[in-house]
């Protein structure tokens, strides 16, 4: 079976459902979709009220701090300014489908959506002023950006708060039934069960094994609040009608002809929109290029071309970022390591063999978490009470502070700070060609699958974060991707 991948949810929800769509229940459709255009322009002036306030906020840290001369400008001039800015970036981000109903992939998109569009509209801004010759000091610009990137990202995410809270009480959702409970069903109920933003609401999943029946399914989350029971098939229209649903996904990649349109003709029949996942969802749409030869339509796989300057400029973060993090540390990092070699006997830190970037091996670092007589090369532990673990073990992990010492490993140039997880050689060995994918890039410290609820099982149970993340990987994303880790830590997740 193919797996389910983060983008496919996008592809499918990420605008009115599916390629075959009928009308939905008038009035309750009607509802719904008032509600949605009213959210969507709470979060368009939201957005806008937000940058005019950071960019005003810098204006006048820059006239409190004193960074240069004293900026003579009449309030009016500053709020001028301030709401010209905020309705460029609102622009910006219309323009980059910041306001579609589809949710970001773990809400790092948005973040790295903020950072980008907050990048070009000050970049527009400073050449409109050297156009008309109105120079300021770098400073002000310096804040302004600073200043709106950062409100925009806790913004974003206050709003996203808000939104799951109004999910829940029932507002604008609609009800979806998912026909399939395998590997991909259970992944597409995962999905949508943690993106409120979506507002689509998975009631039961069907499958036509007798064996799946009467199970509940819970999403992959830390807290495991969302579940549903799987029921019989086939799909029917009474089934569809009875559990109210405005949506069908068909989960099941490799369904056969026969049930596929028998299915498809009971989502007609019952009013509901339609969607399903692709037989090929391995594949990114990047990748693929349409090609007609006498009127025969071919999809033909491109290979990604290589970005240099993105290669560079991460290089050179990295090893910035590992030199002035291991300084600043220096004094914490200590103390953890006594901490280490007090708590149990044997070295304070653990070395183990990786597979690095195109399969080159490597030994990674780590504080030791476990006690010495612990095998090497085995499954880590998913859970904190393995008693594999150590005492102070469990609070490193707890913390990702165990991973520290591969700041060592980045100043090297066997691991960037951001990228997939290194895997040990005995579970590289049973890679099949979509893992292997994972190789092309420098493995990373902290990453897509880190930060997300599939953190509770293996990493390569879950690649689909990691191909999402080689795909679409930027200077910007890597930014976004080392903000949320922070507050994940912080957190203690």
């Amino acid at each position: 079976m193919n797996s389910f991948g983060l983008e496919d949810v996008q592809v499918l929800f990420g605008v009115p459902a599916g390629s075959i769509s009928s009308p939905g229940i008038e009035t309750a459709s009607a509802i719904r979709n008032q509600f949605e255009n009213n959210l969507m322009a709470i979060e368009v002036l939201t957005d806008f009220l937000t940058v005019a306030l950071a960019v005003s906020g810098g204006f006048f840290a820059y006239q409190l701090w004193r960074l240069g001369s004293v900026l003579r400008s009449q309030f009016c001039a500053v709020a001028f300014v301030s709401l010209a800015i905020a309705g460029l970036i609102v622009l910006l981000l219309d323009r980059d489908g910041a306001y579609l109903a589809g949710n970001s992939l773990l809400r790092i998109k948005e973040t790295e959506r903020s950072l980008r569009v907050s990048f070009q509209a000050f970049l527009l801004v400073i050449l409109a002023t050297f156009a008309t010759g109105h120079l300021f000091s770098p400073w002000i610009f310096f804040i302004a950006l600073l200043s709106a990137s950062l409100f925009q990202i806790v913004e974003k995410q206050l709003f996203f708060v808000a939104v799951r809270a109004l999910r829940a009480r029932g507002f604008g959702v609609h009800n979806v039934l998912i026909y399939g409970a395998g590997e991909s069903g259970r992944r597409v109920f995962s999905t949508l069960a943690r993106s409120p933003r979506l507002g689509l609401h998975p009631v039961a999943l069907v499958d036509d094994d007798p064996t799946l029946h009467g199970q509940q399914i819970f999403e992959s989350s830390y807290k495991r609040e969302h579940s549903a029971e799987v029921i019989a098939g086939p799909i029917t229209r009474e089934l569809i009608e009875r559990l109210q649903c405005e949506l069908l996904v068909i989960a099941i990649p490799s369904l056969g002809y026969e049930k596929f349109l028998g299915a498809v003709e009971a989502a007609q029949a019952a009013e509901a929109k339609l969607a399903f996942l692709p037989r090929n969802s391995a594949l990114s749409r990047d990748k693929v290029e349409y090609a007609d030869i006498d009127g025969t339509m071919l999809n033909v796989v491109r290979r990604p071309a290589k970005n240099r300057s993105y290669e560079i400029v991460k290089r050179t973060f990295d090893v910035v970022s590992a030199i002035a993090l291991s300084l600043l540390a220096a004094p914490f990092l200590v103390v953890l390591a006594i901490l280490v070699h007090l708590d149990s006997p044997g070295p304070v830190l653990f070395r183990q063999e990786r597979v690095g970037r195109d399969g080159r091996p490597f030994m990674m670092y780590k504080f030791r978490s476990m006690h010495p007589d612990a095998q090497t090369y085995a499954v880590s532990p998913n859970a904190l009470n393995d008693p594999r673990v150590t005492r102070i073990g469990r609070f490193l992990r707890r913390s990702s502070l165990d991973e520290v010492p591969q700041l060592i490993n980045v100043f090297k140039g066997e691991m960037s700070l951001v990228g997939p997880r290194p895997e040990m050689h005995f579970i590289a060995r049973q890679h099949g060609p979509a893992h292997r994918q994972r190789l092309k890039v420098p493995p990373g410290i902290t990453g897509l699958w880190q930060l997300s609820a599939d953190r509770a099982f293996h990493i390569h149970e879950n690649i689909q974060y990691d191909l999402y993340y080689i795909r679409h990987r930027s200077f910007l994303m890597d930014l976004a991707i080392l903000l949320h880790t922070m507050v994940f830590a912080m957190r203690g997740v």
